[in-house]
């Protein structure tokens, strides 16, 4: 049982990154034409964008469903990772960042205001030239820094 949550969390952590280059190469590479509406201002509730779900939620089923059918359970836990991280991006993507559900509208968490930051600094970016900031749940340092500031100018405004 500890091996297969490892699998998890070690698929879970790749994924992070996987989700970077992906971000990076390909939806500001080749298929830019599917993620540039991410970047424009609209006023559907769906984007092109929204295709790219299926680049990890196929791997994601098949892991799952193939290792269930041939014995081959390192690809289920494997699948389980992935669709975890599909959760948590969806969580802070959609609903924390883009606000595209109103679940977590009173989220004033420093680790959540730095994401925020950055993500905010991704989309300054219109083209899909000269971007930055392209993972989601590693944040760099310095907007943990600023996130840690911007609470602390707050408390400071609220005693005097």
């Amino acid at each position: 049982m500890i091996l297969n949550i490892l699998i998890v969390l070690v698929t879970f952590l790749f994924m992070e990154f996987t989700a970077w280059a992906a971000h990076k190469y390909v939806m500001h590479g080749f298929l830019w034409s599917l993620h540039q509406d991410h970047h424009e201002p609209h006023k559907s509730f769906f984007e092109k964008n929204d295709l790219f779900f299926l680049i990890f939620a196929i791997p994601s089923w098949l892991g799952i469903m193939l290792g269930m059918m041939y014995n081959h359970y390192v690809f289920v836990w494997i699948g389980a990772g992935i669709a975890l991280y599909g959760l948590c991006y969806f969580l802070t993507h959609d609903v924390l960042i883009h606000r595209r559900f109103k679940w977590f509208d009173n989220t004033n968490n420093r680790y959540f205001r730095a994401i925020r930051k950055a993500h905010k600094v991704h989309h300054k970016k219109l083209t899909k030239e000269d971007g930055e900031c392209f993972g989601m749940l590693i944040v760099p340092l310095k907007f943990w820094k600023e996130a840690k500031s911007i609470k602390q100018k707050k408390k400071n405004a609220s005693t005097v």
